[in-house]
């Protein structure tokens, strides 16, 4: 158990009263959001509704609920676009939608996108209101509402349903709900392939919990020895979510539980990824051959870097590369801040992955801010800072990015937009 773990947790009722500015701020600046995007599109001679619900990978979406897997593009360098790539939940949730109402495949995708992005902000607020205090927590809400990218949460894109299933995964094992963490793990694992995060986050987070068992079982054991007190001053440090004072083993129930937690949370991704391998006859390795196609890997980050370094042979390009330079710099100095103010492990392993995947990746490089969209306990430190800011000036600063993001989020999604 850590000392997250054994505070009480608040009764639902009780959770959604103290989530609910939060949940207000969020809906307002995602008004402003979608707004700004009508009336920018609107100017535009365009449809916003149709930027949102029916273009990029919204489309491949709705042809995975509505044909299935198997169909695929084939472009004329030889690359083939396959909707394997594109995981299971979301066309499940759209299809569901669509059978019990009367909306669109695309209508339900929008429909679970809004849903889910409100559940995303309950499930931010309780993380960082249960490591960092209530106004922390609504800082944390209101920045991811207001990132750049913010738009794609309103999107019938798969982020904001993963980043609630991931918050609230996350949530459960700083509670020391292992079942309900593996299950959301689960589920996670069938929406992105980024599932892996939520897996890995499960997985040590249980992990260390047994290594403390066997800590305090073995002082336990020394203490019934008589073993003498340790010197005033001797003790070690507690790590980051250890509890204060003497260590007590968990129970057999709640080591059964652990396990069990343990075991479904791999389930989604390793289940969806053998079934590709089978279902395209390539076994284990079927899964990356789709994403191959896709001009999708892991690659250290060497072309992410190479991308960069091309924008300094030119002047206009060379601004865009030190833009590049400083947001990657800023999410490293955003992680690594993270650590020094003892961020929770699930959190940091869970930031940790997340990051990684979305930087070191060979994937359309305009498709990174979207891909850190669920790296949410990246704005901790932020919302740490603004929490213990004048409420006049946190307010006039959170504004401020809301109009931002707004602008540049209609502005975006009018132009290139997300891939």
């Amino acid at each position: 158990m850590t000392d997250l773990e054994t505070r009480a947790a608040p009764t639902r009722a009780g959770a959604l009263r103290r989530a609910a500015p939060a949940l207000a701020g969020y809906v307002a600046v995602r008004a402003l959001g979608l707004l700004a995007l009508f009336l920018w599109s609107a100017a535009r001679d365009k449809s916003a509704y149709t930027l949102l619900t029916a273009r990029w990978d919204a489309l491949w979406y709705v042809r995975v609920a509505e044909l299935g897997y198997g169909y695929e593009v084939r472009l004329a360098n030889g690359d083939v676009h396959s909707n394997l790539a594109f995981f299971p939940l979301l066309p499940w949730l759209e299809r569901l939608v669509a059978a019990v109402s009367p909306l669109s495949y695309a209508d339900g995708g929008f429909l679970v996108s809004l849903v889910s992005s409100l559940a995303a902000a309950w499930g931010i607020f309780a993380v960082a209101d249960r490591v960092y205090g209530r106004r922390a927590g609504v800082c944390a809400v209101l920045l991811w509402a207001a990132l750049p990218v913010g738009i794609v949460q309103s999107m019938a894109y798969s982020e904001s349903l993963f980043t609630a299933l991931a918050a609230w995964s996350l949530y459960a094992v700083l509670t020391g709900r292992w079942v309900t963490a593996g299950t959301l793990a689960l589920f996670a694992g069938l929406t992105r392939p980024v599932g892996l995060a939520v897996v890995a986050a499960v997985w040590v987070a249980a992990l260390a919990s047994f290594a403390r068992d066997r800590r305090a079982a073995g002082t336990g054991a020394r203490d019934a020895q008589g073993a003498p007190d340790a010197p005033p001053g001797s003790e070690a440090p507690h790590a980051p979510d250890a509890p204060p004072g003497p260590e007590t083993p968990a129970d057999p129930g709640t080591r059964l539980r652990r396990i069990l937690g343990m075991v479904l949370a791999p389930l989604g991704t390793a289940g969806y990824v053998l079934w590709v391998g089978h279902h395209t006859g390539k076994g284990l390795l079927g899964y990356l051959d789709v994403q191959a196609g896709w001009r999708n890997g892991f690659d250290g980050g060497w072309a992410f870097a190479r991308f960069v370094a091309d924008k300094f042979t030119s002047f206009p390009a060379a601004l865009a590369g030190v833009g590049l330079i400083i947001g990657v710099a800023s999410v490293v100095w955003l992680y690594v801040t993270g650590v020094r103010q003892r961020q929770p492990l699930p959190l940091l392993v869970y930031t940790g992955v997340v990051t990684a995947l979305a930087l070191c990746a060979s994937s359309y490089f305009g498709s990174k801010p979207r891909l850190l969209l669920p790296a949410f306990p990246l704005l901790l430190p932020l919302a740490l800072a603004l929490a213990g800011a004048r409420i006049r000036r946190s307010a006039a600063v959170l504004e401020v990015v809301a109009v931002a993001s707004a602008v540049y989020g209609a502005f975006w999604l009018n132009g290139s937009g997300p891939p």
